[in-house]
């Protein structure tokens, strides 16, 4: 009996000091959280997006960013040309492939997508021809997202904290950005004698099919300036040929890889190459004809010989070459004369060898 007795005194003991365990664990747990601050849903956010999302810019990079930035405020002459990239051609492809996340590797909407949704990179509203990037104009998250019928959870801040928004990998539109716009500016620095390109900024086209049919949709601009750090870093294969990812993207606008073609050029009517090319023909024209301009503008900064001077040394070189030519070509009919002569005398002297016999005299 006083076996059983003891056997069922430690029981109680054991069953009586499990809870007071787990109450000073949870005791712990509450003392610990305290000293480190509540844990807001932001909070809890920002932790889930320093793992899963776009890494943070590091000091070096933003460095390197700064030395790469094209300065253009002391170009003397400067024209700012926009161009829309279509994503369907295979040229322009390597900005569209994959559309969805797949082996670690994001299309360029996705990326700018990204960084937007995170705050890490700022979007301002489309305006056409009169772009703005002051903090007056920049994009409301939510009403972007409203707009262009992206499908969202909202996450409620606390206190002064802004609302937050997660959106899932499935609902980011990918696919349907088919195109971009790119503003450029070409610029010539006459302090430091370079003719060059700059990419300005960039406006993703959305693409929405409803039963109004197809429409496009710009959603908003990008300054490349910003945007650079991040693409810098992001490898992309280029040929079908050669499937080595060794270009970046910011290298395939850099290099000018992208065939894009020019709808507008920034005048002070602020029109399109549409409201005075309206057939495509001629709207084909104006696009070469401000090709040519570009080029020849680049080939107008460069020494060229002076063209009579160059004239005259052409005909010089011409009569020169003639009067050789003429004189070679009469030592050589005397040449050809002279052996003629030499074939037709030589066999009559030999006929007359022959017909001319040795006669004796006989004297009589």
């Amino acid at each position: 009996m006083k076996h059983i007795y003891y056997i069922a005194t430690l029981a109680a003991a054991l069953f009586a000091a499990a809870p007071m365990q787990a109450q000073e664990e949870a005791d712990n747990n509450t003392q610990q959280q305290r000293r480190r601050g509540p844990v807001s849903s932001r909070g809890a956010r920002e932790e889930d997006k320093k793992e899963s999302g776009m890494p943070e810019l590091t000091v070096r990079a933003q460095d390197m960013n700064e030395r790469m930035t094209q300065h253009i405020g002391n170009a003397r002459w400067m024209r700012v040309i926009y161009r829309q990239i279509d994503l369907t051609k295979e040229q322009n492809a390597p900005l569209y492939y994959p559309t969805q996340p797949m082996n670690g590797q994001m299309n360029l909407f996705s990326i700018i997508f990204q960084l937007v949704c995170e705050g890490k990179l700022s979007a301002y509203e489309y305006l056409d021809g009169y772009e703005d990037f002051s903090d007056d104009r920049k994009l409301d998250l939510q009403v972007m997202l409203d707009r262009c019928r992206i499908f969202y959870e909202e996450t409620p801040g606390k206190g002064n904290e802004p609302a937050g928004f997660v959106v899932n990998e499935s609902d980011i539109p990918s696919g349907d950005v088919r195109s971009y716009y790119i503003k450029e500016a070409w610029y010539f620095d006459q302090n430091n004698s370079v003719f060059d390109v700059k990419t300005l900024a960039i406006c993703p086209i959305l693409t929405i099919v409803d039963d109004m049919g197809q429409n496009t949709m710009p959603m908003f601009w990008i300054p490349y300036e910003n945007l650079r750090p991040y693409i810098n870093t992001a490898y992309i294969m280029t040929s079908n040929i050669n499937n080595a990812m060794t270009f970046t993207i910011d290298d395939y606008f850099r290099r000018r890889m992208f065939q894009g073609d020019i709808f507008k050029t920034q005048n002070l009517m602020n029109q399109p190459l549409q409201a005075y090319c309206p057939t495509p023909d001629s709207m084909k024209r104006e696009q070469e004809r401000i090709e040519t301009q570009l080029a020849t503008f680049e080939k107008s900064l460069y020494l060229q010989p002076d063209t009579a001077q160059l004239a005259v040394d052409t005909q010089g070189k011409k009569s020169k070459s003639a009067t050789v030519s003429a004189r070679g070509r009469k030592a050589e009919a005397v040449k050809e004369s002279k052996q003629k002569e030499v074939k037709t005398k030589a066999p009559k002297a030999q006929k007359a060898q022959k017909s001319a016999p040795v006669r004796s005299v006989r004297r009589r």
